[in-house]
């Protein structure tokens, strides 16, 4: 019993997965917040754009 508590302990396969998540949830989150940003300027862009063939 001993023996498998000292193996679960010392095992990092567990942690490099965990690792990885969060590595991915960060890409994506800094890929979300780059696409709204862009996405406001663009909208912002359009309006602009519509107010002056407009007037």
């Amino acid at each position: 019993m001993r023996n498998q508590l000292v193996r679960f302990v010392q095992e990092e396969e567990g942690a490099t997965a965990i690792e990885y998540g969060l590595l991915a949830s960060l890409i994506a989150m800094v890929i979300i917040g780059s696409v709204r940003a862009i996405g406001v300027s663009m909208n912002t862009a359009f309006t602009t754009v519509s107010t002056a063939l407009g007037s």
